[in-house]
């Protein structure tokens, strides 16, 4: 499996504070999730444990939205929220 970021991926994920080697992670080894328009999806929560626009926060959590073709898989974007959830 080849995974490909789109640059819109990259931008979103620079802004929302995940990087390639998280976005990379949570496709691998992340939990399914819904998605929408045909796209598929996973999330991962992350220990954080520091500051975030002068807020603390435990965890964060990823969800990567993405398609594939053939056996690529081909990112669409990426969100990061940030708080504490229970595994």
């Amino acid at each position: 499996m080849e995974i490909q970021i789109d640059p819109h991926t990259l931008e979103r994920a620079s802004e929302r504070g995940a990087n390639m080697d998280e976005i990379k992670d949570v496709i691998k080894t992340g939990i399914t999730i819904t998605a929408k328009y045909g796209h598929l999806g996973k999330a991962k929560v992350y220990d954080f444990k520091q500051k975030r626009h002068n807020i603390y926060y435990e965890q964060k959590r990823i969800e990567v939205f993405y398609t594939t073709e053939g056996n690529n898989v081909i990112t669409v974007t990426v969100y990061v929220f940030y708080g504490k959830w229970e595994e």
